[in-house]
């Protein structure tokens, strides 16, 4: 019988000497505190970027527009929403649905910068914005679509709804009853009819939104362009006692 053959001699296992007694590599040092911190700093931050880029983010209802929907008031705690930029990634808006968009040119009357005149603070604001941990210094809305690119939209039903392509829509979540006594505000305009690639908006609360009826002499007659659409409202995280999930009914009558 061979040396190699000798009964009770096994082959040494990985990881430990050929006498049996575990191998001790040499310990690997993590980095450096002042190091590791700000490098996990970047890593968040970059994530943050991403999400709030391509996935979604929150914003603030800084108004009475789209009551009773969202709540938003001149003194008080707005809703928090969440907003879905990747729906539309896929497809279009449609009627009903809730979003965000950046005003066009001439929504932007009386709109105030948020930046600080201070240009080093300024300066921090402008990168938080793009990071995405500041709000970003445009005038962004939010608004339900009523009619997209080549629907007719405007004037009154015999009981006040809103007239698109001559049906009246369908509008369960209206702050007010749509009456022409009551609301007159809610379908006495147009007809106009929207540019292909582009949105007529609306505000739930009819009576105190500056929405595409406000802004009809503009080159776009009142509407957003498809590319000003910055995602779908998903649902209301803040305040805990109004979370929930913001519908989008289909409102074209049937």
């Amino acid at each position: 019988m061979s040396s190699t053959d000798t009964p009770g001699h096994d082959t040494a296992e990985p990881g430990s000497r050929d006498d049996g007694a575990p191998a001790h590599g040499v310990e690997k040092k993590g980095q450096p505190w002042y190091i590791e911190i700000p490098l996990l700093v970047v890593i968040a931050l970059v994530l943050v970027f991403v999400f709030q880029t391509f996935v979604g983010r929150v914003y603030q209802i800084p108004s009475e527009s789209m009551q009773p929907t969202l709540h938003g008031c001149a003194g008080c705690t707005g809703d928090r929403i969440f907003v879905d930029k990747i729906t539309y990634r896929f497809g279009d808006p449609r009627p009903g649905d809730v979003v965000v968009f950046k005003g066009p040119d001439s929504w932007n009357e009386g709109y105030q910068s948020i930046r600080s005149d201070n240009p080093a603070i300024r300066t921090l604001q402008n990168i938080g914005g793009v990071i995405g941990i500041v709000p970003p210094d445009q005038n962004d809305m939010v608004k339900r679509v009523i009619a997209v690119g080549g629907q007719t939209v405007g004037g009154c039903s015999p009981d006040g709804g809103l007239l698109v392509d001559g049906q009246p829509l369908d509008e369960p979540y209206l702050k007010e009853d749509p009456s022409p006594v009551k609301n007159p505000l809610n379908c006495a305009f147009g007809p106009v009819t929207v540019p292909e690639g582009n949105y007529w908006v609306m505000g739930d609360n009819r009576g105190n939104s500056a929405d595409s009826r406000f802004h009809m002499g503009d080159e776009f007659q009142g509407t957003v362009p498809g590319e000003n659409i910055i995602g779908k409202v998903r649902a209301i995280i803040l305040p805990f006692n109004r979370i929930g999930t913001v519908s989008s009914p289909d409102i074209t009558a049937e």
